[in-house]
């Protein structure tokens, strides 16, 4: 009995899992070092982030209605995968700006603006 019912939890998690497979995690895009790069290959960068941050938001919203269509109904375990997931994907957002942001100071202060007259 015990297999059986493992069985099947199983079964269920796996049906779960290919609707939470319907939502497509956004590969992380590359930031360029600031001490470097080129003011060409920040503001590339910086749509780059852009478009994956506007691709991250769309992931995200995919995990909340895919949460929301399985209801109440949904094994705990779907529910602690899907939020866990929705928090990795908030976590690796911050992470991609706040590394952005670290390299565009770089650029900054490796390129000082002129002294105006």
């Amino acid at each position: 009995m015990r297999t059986l019912t493992s069985c099947c939890v199983a079964a269920i998690a796996a049906g779960y899992g290919f609707a939470a497979a319907a939502c497509e995690n956004p590969k992380v895009v590359s930031i360029p070092d600031g001490k470097t790069a080129t003011m060409e290959q920040l503001l590339a960068a910086q749509g780059e982030v852009k478009s994956y941050m506007a691709a991250m938001q769309t992931y995200l919203d995919c995990l909340n209605q895919e949460l929301d269509a399985q209801g109440e109904e949904a094994p705990a375990e779907f529910k602690r995968l899907m939020i866990t997931r929705h928090d990795t994907g908030v976590s690796e957002m911050e992470g991609v700006a706040a590394a952005f942001n670290e390299q565009v100071k770089a650029y900054k202060a490796a390129n000082p603006a002129p002294a105006a007259n």
